[in-house]
Parts: structure tokens; sequence; C-alpha cells
């Protein structure tokens, strides 16, 4: 099994888990459908399924048109409101492409929908993956949209905390500079966080993605996975790990610098899908994710 990650939109992943005998493969959140289907064709692959983690449109927008081009293809997910879903998943549902495995993992709060996949390969001994969207990025996790702190500190340290420390973690955005910005305000003694921005620092200055990660090496610096630490608690002034995790959520929604805005008209094209056919450089500025 390889994944190919493939850099979208502003700060965008979208993803083609590639079986590797048989060269079929899965897409995760396909936002530009016509730059996956040039990838396909160049490298020989048939696409079989798409697996999306979550409705909004710059996960979710490529669906239709590929349900169009790719005949009997299948879309995945757990929410109603995403376009071009051919089959709806439940939490803990398995599927299988041949030799590899997927395991849906509902996790949702960003949206009320949002749904993980945490994938493997019969008798094979590569590290597993999760596809996380924008519930855990690399030193963070996504906003609560559409839950709660409950919800988050639930999907962090009990679903997605219970899989294999190996697994490797492709999240939905390259904002790991951000995240450890504010990890280092948040736990300015720990070395695991220093290193870590500076390493993502010089992957950003040779134009190359931080992702994966591993989910040991979250628990190492990401603060939302580290709400139980002494540095954690004194910074948001709580010791209950949910009402940690609802502070440290609100401070990073303060931290945040906020995007250039499209005009009004633009955003409001954006919202009824009428530019999103052809404009693949459209700022992602509907939603702050992290």
């Amino acid at each position: 099994m390889k994944v190919k990650v493939i850099s979208i939109l502003e700060d965008n992943y979208m993803y083609l888990v590639i079986e590797e005998q048989s060269k079929q493969a899965m897409a995760v959140d396909p936002a530009v459908p016509h730059r996956l289907l040039e990838i396909v064709k160049r490298e020989g692959l048939s696409l079989i399924a798409v697996l999306t983690t979550h409705y909004h449109w710059d996960h979710a927008r490529g669906n239709e048109a590929l349900v169009k081009e790719v005949p009997g293809l299948k879309v995945y997910g757990a929410d109603d409101r995403i376009k071009g879903l051919t089959d709806k998943v439940t939490d803990s549902q398995e599927l299988k492409f041949n030799s590899i495995n997927v395991r849906c993992l509902f996790t949702p709060c960003h949206t009320s929908g949002d749904m993980c996949y945490y994938i493997w390969e019969d008798e094979c001994t590569d590290a597993p993956a999760v596809f996380t969207g924008d519930t855990l990025f690399i030193g963070g996790c996504g906003r609560f949209f559409e839950g709660t702190a409950e919800q988050m500190h639930y999907n962090l340290t009990k679903v997605l905390a219970s899989l294999p420390q190996e697994t490797k973690v492709f999240c939905g955005h390259e904002n790991t500079i951000k995240n450890l910005k504010f990890a280092v305000l948040v736990e300015p003694e720990n070395e695991k966080v220093k290193e870590m921005l500076s390493w993502a620092r010089a992957r950003d200055d040779d134009d190359k993605p931080t992702v994966p990660s591993t989910l040991k090496e979250e628990f190492d610096y990401n603060p939302f996975l580290r709400l139980s630490e002494k540095a954690v608690q004194k910074f948001t002034g709580k010791t209950d790990p949910v009402e940690v995790m609802r502070v440290l959520r609100k401070e990073k929604d303060k931290f945040q610098k906020p995007k250039d805005r499209l005009p009004p008209q633009a955003m409001l094209a954006l919202q009824w899908g009428l530019l999103m056919s052809s404009k693949d450089h459209l700022s992602s500025a509907l939603k702050e994710n992290d």
C-alpha cells in the first residue's frame, strides 16, 4: 500500500491510497477532481472509491464530477450533506478493497458527520494509516463548528488514541507551523515542540509537506493530546481534561490570524458552487479549519 500526498487549493491535502499489486486506488477528500484524474491516468491506476471525511466544499466538492467521469465509482461518507455520496457509512464499519482494509471511525465535532478512516493492508508489516480530515492535525485539531469539547476530547483521547501508536496520521490541511507556534505558547519548555517547529519550517522552506506524522509523535507535542500535562493545565487554568480542551480551543481560536477574505460576491458564488468547477486556486477562506 502506498499513499500519495497531493497538495491542492490554499493549504488542503487530498490523497491517493494505492494497492501497488493491482494498481487500484482510493481517493481521500479529492476536492480537485481533474487533477486527481490526471494523476490516476499518468500512473496507470484504476480509481475504485472515494473516502470523504466531511461535507465542507474544500474536501467534498470533487465527488460529483468524479462519479460522472468514473463509472461505478463508490463515494463513502457519514453525512447526507456530502455531494455525490453513494454509500453512507457508520461508526466501526469496515470496508475491504482487495488487500486493503478500511475501518470507519465516527468523530463528530468539526462537523456533526465527520468520519476518519483507519487503513491497513493484509499481511503487511508497514505501519497503518489514519486519514483524519479536519479532526486531528499535526500539532493541533479542528475547530468545533458543529460539536463540543466533550466530543473532541472523546475523538482524540478515546477513538484515535486507541489506534496503534505507529499509525501514520494524514490530515486535511498543511497548517503545522501555525499549530506548533501555538503549542510553543502553551508549553514553552517542551523541547519536542521546538524541534518539530524547526523541522516544519525547514520543510516549508523546501516546499515539502509535513504529513504524515505518527500518533506517538502527536502525543509528544500536540497540546490537544496532552491535556493532563502540568504545563498545559497551567496554561488553561483547568485540570479537568474536557475543560482543558475547551479552553485550549478557545485560546487557539483567538491565536488565529485571519486569512485574506474574498470579496462578498465571490464568497456568495463559492457558497452556491458557481466558481468551484474551474477555480482551483480560490481561497479556502469559507472556513477556518484549524
